[in-house]
């Protein structure tokens, strides 16, 4: 139960922070206005208050882990909302960043 928790919680953080970062950037690169940044910095408030309900209580473990989530996620953001065709390598690459957030969250570790 704490592993499904706890990719739901990555999957959340994912999905405020780069829709965040996407707000901000069509704000301003794509000069729809300050609306669209206010609604990104507000969603990259709640990606910083997501990661505290984790239930590791390690931060650099949740953050160093949550890099590679961020990597596919964004990938996966760009298929799903900008029409990006993502090549074997990234895809290789994200899986990559997938096995390193399984190894270093889900582990085995010693008491």
């Amino acid at each position: 139960m704490l592993v499904a928790r706890s990719l739901v919680l990555f999957v959340l953080a994912a999905f405020a922070e780069i829709g965040g970062a996407w707000l901000i950037w069509q704000g301003w690169r794509e000069h729809r206005g300050l609306w669209w940044i206010a609604a990104g910095v507000l969603a990259l408030g709640v990606y910083g208050f997501v990661a505290t309900f984790q239930p590791d209580a390690n931060f650099g473990r949740i953050l160093a882990a949550y890099g590679g989530v961020f990597v596919a996620g964004s990938l996966a953001w760009g298929v799903l909302v900008d029409g990006f065709r993502p090549d074997r390598w990234d895809l290789t690459g994200a899986a990559i960043c997938l096995l390193g957030v399984a190894v270093i969250m889900y582990a085995p570790r010693g008491a």
